[in-house]
């Protein structure tokens, strides 16, 4: 199936002869070497709080970094400020991003995040958009730079990172990496993202209530499904957001 041209998506290219270690101290998974693939990432607050998710391809000479368009600025400005004297440029490559669904077209990778998410390329030709992939999203759990993924608020644990292969507990360090791995390795997660069935639609942000108590939120919906921000200890009871009546099953 041919792709399409993902015109939200703006592609970095990290130079210079520190590039990878200066992202090993920074970012919650490491680039593969040259050839390995996309790598799906993020950059946390010191607190441990999201603030960015991207997909980093090594290409031997540069780091390609590929990210939500209105995220780029402040993220090449975050990383600026990290750089110090290590030898390092941040740049706005140009590259075009396609994305598309079937087996990847020649010089495209697999998406890492899910089988269901297809593939995506760089520097390659793409049509018109066509592809819901807000179902593929709602139906598998993905959460989306904006939307369920909050800068400055979502703790990328409670939004699936494990599950979505982008954060690796046996890195070094990382900025946030003491807030996650306790999350991790200390706790039980009594919050997060699931998919819910939904009778209708309701705006994003809805609060969901458990009775005259509030449950979570619903964001994105399609095909009669939907994606929950749930506090567990609550989703048990009947559920509605708005008008709309919202079940989980946990199994």
């Amino acid at each position: 199936m041919p792709g399409e041209r993902a015109t939200d998506r703006v592609v970095l290219g990290i130079g210079g002869a520190d590039r990878a270690k200066f992202l090993h101290g920074l970012v919650t998974r490491d680039v593969g070497p040259p050839g390995a693939g996309l790598t799906y990432s993020a950059i946390l607050t010191p607190q441990g709080k999201y603030l960015a998710d991207f997909f980093l391809l090594d290409r031997g000479d540069d780091i390609l970094l590929d990210v939500q368009a209105e995220l780029a600025p402040k993220l090449a400005h975050r990383l600026s400020m990290y750089r110090l004297r290590a030898d390092v440029t941040i740049t706005d490559s140009g590259i075009s991003v396609a994305r598309g669904l079937g087996d990847p077209p020649e010089g495209a990778f697999a998406d890492p995040r899910d089988p269901s998410l297809g593939w995506r390329g760089y520097g390659m030709d793409g049509g018109a958009p066509v592809i819901d992939w807000d179902a593929i999203r709602v139906a598998a759990c993905i959460p989306e730079t904006g939307i369920e993924l909050i800068p400055g608020d979502t703790y990328i644990l409670e939004a699936g990172f494990d599950r979505l292969s982008g954060v690796d507990h046996r890195k070094g360090c990382y900025v946030g990496q003491e807030v996650t791995a306790r999350m991790k390795h200390k706790t039980e997660l009594r919050k997060g993202l699931v998919t819910v069935a939904v009778t209708g639609a309701a705006p994003v942000g809805t609060p969901i209530m458990a009775g005259d108590r509030e449950a979570g939120v619903l964001y994105t919906q399609a095909g009669g499904q939907g994606i929950a921000y749930l506090r567990f200890d609550r989703a048990g009871e009947p559920m509605t957001a708005g008008d709309l009546k919202v079940t989980w099953n946990p199994a």
